[in-house]
């Protein structure tokens, strides 16, 4: 994988890619947007954590395809206000962090005005390809 960011356009503003190459041959996972519930049903109060759970259910879905976050080529996510996405962007950071420059996934962040319960504040999909 090989991200791409053209010299005549503005650089991204967070850690991410404007675009990312993907080798021919490659096994593509994509997963379905998680949010924050946790196995005993719970759901965190903040957006912070809720991304992290929602990242941590997406580590545990490209394990068992044997991938990883090194392996994630786009990352979307929903958040329900402009309040939510300075907790959200640092989970996604964190989530990044081992991830080298060169390798950043692509990355899109959308408000949205709701998800199935009121207490859910973060959703996050990921596309990830390995060979």
């Amino acid at each position: 994988m090989k991200s791409l960011g053209p010299a005549s356009i503005a650089p991204p503003f967070a850690r991410y890619a404007h675009g990312v190459e993907i080798q021919p041959g490659q096994r593509i996972v994509r997963t379905s947007g998680q949010l924050a519930l946790g196995r005993d049903g719970s759901v965190p109060p903040d957006a912070y954590d809720q991304a992290r759970l929602c990242f941590g259910n997406i580590i545990a879905i490209l394990a068992e395809a044997g991938m990883g976050a090194d392996d994630v080529f786009h990352v979307s996510a929903f958040v329900t206000d402009r309040a939510h996405m300075q907790g959200y962007m640092k989970a996604r950071d964190q989530f990044l962090a081992d991830t080298d420059a060169a390798s950043l996934p692509t990355s899109t962040l959308v408000i949205v005005s709701g998800f199935t319960r009121p207490e859910f504040k973060v959703e996050v999909e990921v596309w990830a390809a390995a060979p």
